[in-house]
């Protein structure tokens, strides 16, 4: 089904703070359907009639749509009323009985205006009750009534306010307040009420500011934000979070107004010390985590520093290489670790791990090579050039590390045996569809004498592909000359959120 914006695009003459503005009431306007107990359906104007353009249930009541009516053009019985509320006319007074898939419904509509004019008409569609509605229910009913004069008046939405949803963010049912002009509480409902009082406010709380009540408890707390006076009295369209006593209470305020005057306010209230406190949990649990990667990073640093001590007080040639290797490895997985504090214990940001692979590869064979850009310390050392192309994008720390000593082994074969005597260039391609990867390691040095590589490194990096990543590792010549490793492997899907990628 296409957007709501889509939709908007679509019809002839509707400018971009016309869409903004519409956008923004649908953005909102859950809380007009909870508070009305009803379905809202927008209807803007095409050539070919009234089409509804977004659609939105009730989370307080019972729906009147099985089937969603986004997309639709208006019928024979809604036609002539809707498109005479979308010319600037006048809806009817009273709700309009109706048929809703058998079933009995009444309707109210209701214009969208924003500067000065109409650009859109709100059905209001509830089901026919066989009881009467509570108290709560009316005074709730009311205040939506207000909400929707003033959209009349082009004062609802209200410019900048917060769009829920937004994590912990209150709705009508989790309890709602309403408040006169000078912030005096007049109403709240019963859930509003409970929440307060576990909050540590005790008593009848009608005719009491809502602000003065909760100064005595914030007087002893943390630094309050700076916003919260303004939401408690009802007089910024803002919200912010309320601590004492080792809760939490989430409000949120909309000014009320007529004719452009401010006539009182409604709360919208909840409780969100769980939540909050599973917050808390998630962050100590990222920060332990970060330590202990920070950690393992150093002490993997650590052991490949003594690695390398030890080496060169080697006398053979061969204890020596081997104990050059080893630190080789251990500080590929160092890589993986250091990688994992600076993005989520979720993910590692495999292409940043692949540039210091290389970098790896190079250094290892540095008695012959040296870095394209640098000074060899030898005049006989050859140069070579790394390249990469194509993203990998995250993987799992659980699969990370077998794919970094993976890639490091064979940039480093690479390195040592394709391009140690003449130089040239190592290629690092990686193709990613979804969850399928594939890595190319390429040179373009003297390419295998075997059809297949044989060595410790060899066998270490098929068993990590094999064993670990499920995969397969296959090596050919080039027909250019040189070359190609290729890793195939399916790896597990990994979520990863935006702000850190």
């Amino acid at each position: 089904m296409p957007s709501l914006a889509k939709y908007l695009s679509d019809v002839p003459g509707m400018d971009e703070k016309t869409s903004e503005w519409l956008q923004l009431l649908v953005g909102d306007w859950g809380l007009l359907s909870d508070l009305l107990r009803a379905d809202l359906v927008l209807w803007v104007q095409t050539p070919d009639g009234a089409l509804a353009v977004a659609h939105c249930r009730p989370s307080t009541g019972p729906t009147v749509y099985y089937e969603d009516p986004v997309g639709d053009m208006a019928g024979a019985e809604d036609s002539s009323c809707v498109r005479t509320v979308l010319e600037g006319g006048a809806p009817p007074e009273q709700a309009t009985a109706i048929l809703r898939e058998g079933e009995e419904a009444l309707r109210q509509l209701a214009p969208v205006r924003h500067d000065g004019r109409t650009i859109g008409a709100l059905a209001i569609e509830t089901p026919v009750r066989s009881t009467e509605p509570s108290r709560n229910e009316v005074r709730q009913h009311e205040l939506g009534e207000r909400l929707l004069r003033m959209m009349g008046e082009g004062a609802y939405p209200i410019a900048g306010a917060p769009i829920p949803p937004r994590r912990g963010a209150p709705r009508v049912g989790d309890g709602i307040v309403e408040l006169d002009a000078q912030g005096v509480m007049i109403w709240g409902s019963p859930n509003a009420l409970s929440a307060f009082h576990r909050f540590g406010i005790a008593g009848d709380m009608t005719g009491s500011t809502l602000a003065e009540l909760t100064t005595e408890l914030l007087q002893t707390r943390a630094p309050v934000d700076e916003s919260l006076p303004l939401v408690l009295m009802g007089r910024a369209a803002w919200r912010s979070d309320m601590q004492a006593r080792g809760g939490t209470l989430s409000l949120r305020a909309i000014p009320l107004t007529e004719g452009g005057a401010r006539s009182g306010a409604i709360i919208l209230v909840r409780d969100v010390s769980e939540l909050r406190r599973r917050e808390r949990e998630l962050i100590t649990k990222e920060a332990t985590i970060r330590e202990v990667h920070h950690r393992v990073k150093n002490n993997l640093q650590t052991v490949a520093a003594l690695l390398r001590l030890q080496s060169r007080r080697m006398k053979s040639d061969e204890a020596r290489d081997a104990l050059a290797e080893a630190q080789r490895r251990v500080a590929t997985i160092a890589l993986v670790h250091e990688s994992m504090l600076q993005g989520s214990e979720e993910a590692v940001f495999f292409d940043e791990v692949i540039e210091r692979c290389l970098r790896l590869a190079v250094d290892a064979a540095s008695a012959s090579v040296h870095a394209a850009g640098t000074e060899g310390a030898d005049p006989h050392q050859v140069e070579v050039r790394t390249e990469r192309a194509g993203k990998v994008g995250p993987v799992r720390p659980e699969e990370a590390t077998p794919l970094a000593l993976v890639v490091t082994e064979l940039a480093t074969n690479a390195v040592e045996h394709g391009l140690s005597e003449t130089g040239g260039t190592l290629m690092i391609r990686a193709e990613r569809t979804g969850s399928h990867l594939v890595i190319h390691i390429e040179d373009d040095g003297a390419g295998m004498r075997s059809t297949q590589p044989t060595g410790l490194g060899t066998n270490i990096a098929q068993t990590l592909v094999q064993g670990e990543l499920g995969g397969a590792l296959t090596w050919e010549n080039r027909p250019e000359g040189g070359t190609q490793a290729t890793i195939d492997v399916y790896l597990d899907p990994v979520s990863v959120d935006p702000a850190s990628a």
